[in-house]
């Protein structure tokens, strides 16, 4: 599935970029064991984003119906504050995401201090692989979502970041950050608004919104049960075939104003050219 995909790419891919930043930086200094802590941080990460994904996972199945959709509700919100704050970051910070890791990591060095850098990697794997279970829990309840497809797309996703950030610690890889997550962003902006149609339409079925439910437009015709389209309808852009009113204006809300921020071009100075940056783990 292209939603899972995406965010297992952007999540993943985000984690990989400092690891592999960190580690190429460890290499060239010598601090093998530096790095090997790294490794183990990265893999203790890991273990607790699983954990945390299976947690979710097993509380979500265990209440009754009403509750369900209540937990439901707060996850898909959860997940749309979480991508919503990853794009607005990374729009900032790309560009200088390189420089400002390395001199982190060069001043942790020259204090004698390498658990720092360990744990600038062990806090971005956390961070990120939780907001990919949580985000991917999101995307798994809405209706008409295969989980092994689902599931299959993250781990795709995951795979592709680990091989970039691969290629960006041996330093084979060059990567234009601006322009990936631009990209990338306008995919999630799409995914993210359909998970606030998602926790609108939960959110009545556990009897907190009753507003706003009539049902204007009618697009059974396009999202047809089985059909490609619908799939893709569905499972990235989260249209139903018969939307609430509430529905529609919190999908809109979302997706222009987000759209208008990750496609506005950065400025530019009047005096200085800028080159959008590219990443490599040499300099």
């Amino acid at each position: 599935m292209l939603a899972t995909y995406v965010i297992g790419l952007r999540e993943g891919l985000e984690a990989a970029l400092i690891v592999g930043i960190i580690a190429a930086f460890l290499r060239r200094q010598g601090r093998m064991d530096a790095l090997r802590l790294v490794w183990v941080g990265v893999s203790v990460a890991v273990a607790l984003c699983a954990g945390v994904a299976v947690t979710l996972q097993v509380i979500s199945a265990e209440l009754p119906t009403r509750a369900q959709e209540g937990l439901e509700t707060v996850v898909a919100v959860l997940a749309v504050c979480m991508v919503t704050t990853m794009i607005l970051w990374m729009r900032r910070h790309a560009r200088a995401l390189k420089g400002e890791l390395e001199r982190a990591a060069a001043w942790a060095l020259e204090h004698g201090s390498a658990y720092a850098m360990v744990g600038m990697a062990f806090l971005a794997v956390l961070r990120e692989g939780s907001e990919t279970a949580v985000f991917l829990l999101a995307v798994l309840q809405q209706p008409g979502v295969r989980a092994i497809t689902a599931g299959g797309g993250v781990i795709a996703g995951l795979v592709t970041a680990v091989v970039i950030g691969w290629g960006i610690y041996r330093g084979g890889v060059r990567l234009n950050l601006t322009r990936f997550f631009r990209a990338t962003g306008v995919v999630l902006v799409l995914v993210a608004a359909g998970l606030v149609m998602s926790a609108l339409h939960t959110a009545h079925e556990a009897g907190w919104l009753n507003a706003g439910q009539s049902q204007p437009i009618d697009i059974a015709w396009l999202v047809r049960p089985g059909t490609p389209i619908a799939a893709l309808a569905t499972g990235v852009l989260g249209l139903q075939p018969h939307p609430a009113l509430a529905e529609i204006v919190g999908w809109c809300c979302y997706v222009l104003p987000m759209l208008a921020v990750v496609l506005r071009q950065p400025r530019r100075p009047a005096t200085t050219p800028r080159v959008a940056p590219e990443v490599s783990a040499t300099s």
